[in-house]
């Protein structure tokens, strides 16, 4: 499958989520040529500039309407919450982490007054930053997520746990107790246990690999926020793409790898 042929494919499956979406009367793209570039975007990986070099210079003719470079950016970031659609359904048992993503090096924290990201540890390095915590269900597809800065305590993501308490079981690792009590509907596995969680490692794994996710470049709060919704919704489009298929085992394989733009 050629790229022209992936994207046009990957519009139509959009645009069949958001068929009953109506298009602004002032609107230059409809709203299913919104969510395509930013899952675009979110896979390519690039900063802002380069995915719209390689967008006007390789595939203009499949977006002839496609708005200029900073006015598309402001769509991504007004536009968000249309990514809701596409988060998975929940199962009985589920799995959450967090995910560290550096917006600046170390080195250059405090340079700006208008830093956005916070110094915090990720996979035990100091980066300056975010952090993504993701809530999968059995499958390995993201059910709900939130961001905080990457100084924050994975404590502070027990609202998304607390968002399907008579419908999930979440496990987690011991870094989300809080010692002020912890949501009834997580469960938290010591290391060494539940090799169940590992499915979320695998899913971090594709992020960084695929995505370039461990490092993005953005400096607005709202720009960041929607990096994050378009990614979540790449890699739940892109993992059902040829449908979730469990081998004899009942083990679900879970691969973007072809998709890497």
């Amino acid at each position: 499958m050629t790229t022209s042929d992936f994207i046009t494919e990957l519009f139509c499956r959009i645009d069949d989520r958001m068929r009953a979406l109506p298009k602004h009367s002032q609107a230059v793209l409809w709203p299913s040529e919104v969510v395509t570039l930013g899952v675009l975007h979110a896979l390519k990986g690039v900063g802002n500039r380069a995915f719209s070099r390689w967008l006007t210079r390789d595939y203009q003719p499949l977006f002839p309407r496609l708005p200029e470079r900073t006015r598309l950016f402001r769509l991504f970031k007004t536009h968000r919450q249309w990514t809701l659609r596409f988060l998975a359904t929940p199962t009985v048992l589920g799995v959450a982490d967090s995910y560290g993503i550096e917006l600046i090096h170390p080195i250059r924290e405090g340079r700006s007054p208008a830093q956005i990201g916070r110094k915090g540890l990720s996979n035990h390095r100091w980066i300056v930053g975010v952090k993504l915590c993701l809530l999968l269900n059995q499958w390995g597809e993201v059910v709900g997520w939130a961001g905080a800065s990457a100084n924050a305590h994975d404590t502070w993501f027990h609202p998304l746990i607390q968002r399907f308490p008579e419908r999930m079981v979440i496990l987690a690792d011991t870094g989300f107790h809080a010692r002020a009590g912890d949501p009834p509907n997580l469960k938290l596995c010591p290391r060494g246990t539940w090799d169940d969680r590992m499915l979320i490692e695998t899913v971090f794994s594709m992020l960084t690999l695929i995505s370039h996710f461990k490092k993005i470049g953005h400096r607005v709060v709202d720009y960041v926020l929607a990096r994050l919704a378009f990614t979540v919704t790449a890699f739940n489009l892109l993992i059902q793409w040829e449908g979730l298929q469990p081998d004899q085992e009942g083990f679900i394989p879970l691969s973007i790898a072809e998709f890497n733009l």
